[in-house]
């Protein structure tokens, strides 16, 4: 059985309906796909890797860290320069630009097998998340790797955001 993919972003969130969020959607299996794994702030400290582990595993739910799956710090980059050049700060952003986009897919998303990914989050898996900090799923790179999943294995992908709590993209 193929698992459920969801994604989640941190911000918006904050610790209580952050993992409320988690458990309404029966997510089993966490797969944090980023770089450094800390937050920025006390607000979103519940998304720094070892509380965030810590929590997940009171809840039941397995963490996963699928660092070939964050962008680099170079594509990082791309992303800061047009968010400073259209004035636009991080938490504010809707879309990811398309430089990112190409580099994340060209660097990111060229060597991704699907089916490694499911072997390494293993037969268990029945609701897997995609962990990121981005609000937005199209402000973010865990989008772009839902899709690719969604792609090769022919699997749907829904978005829990703080607004809609969940929405089938």
């Amino acid at each position: 059985m193929s698992p459920k993919i969801i994604t989640i972003g941190a911000y918006g969130f904050d610790k209580e309906s952050f993992f409320q969020a988690l458990l309404a959607a029966k997510v089993d299996t966490f797969c944090d796909i980023r770089l450094r794994r800390g937050m920025r702030g006390s607000a979103y400290a519940f998304a720094n890797s070892q509380n965030l582990q810590r929590r997940l595993g009171e809840l039941g739910i397995r963490y996963v860290h699928i660092k070939e799956l964050a962008p680099s710090k170079d594509i990082r980059e791309k992303q800061n320069l047009e968010d400073k050049q259209l004035g636009i700060a991080k938490r504010k952003r809707a879309t990811l630009g398309q430089e990112f986009i190409q580099a994340y897919e060209q660097e990111r998303l060229s060597q991704f097998d699907a089916q490694k990914f499911l072997e390494k989050i293993g037969e268990a898996a029945q609701v897997v998340v995609l962990f990121c900090v981005e609000r937005e799923p199209e402000a973010c790179h865990r989008s772009l790797a839902a899709k690719r999943l969604a792609r090769d294995l022919g699997l749907s992908v829904e978005h829990i955001t703080p607004e809609s709590l969940l929405i089938v993209g």
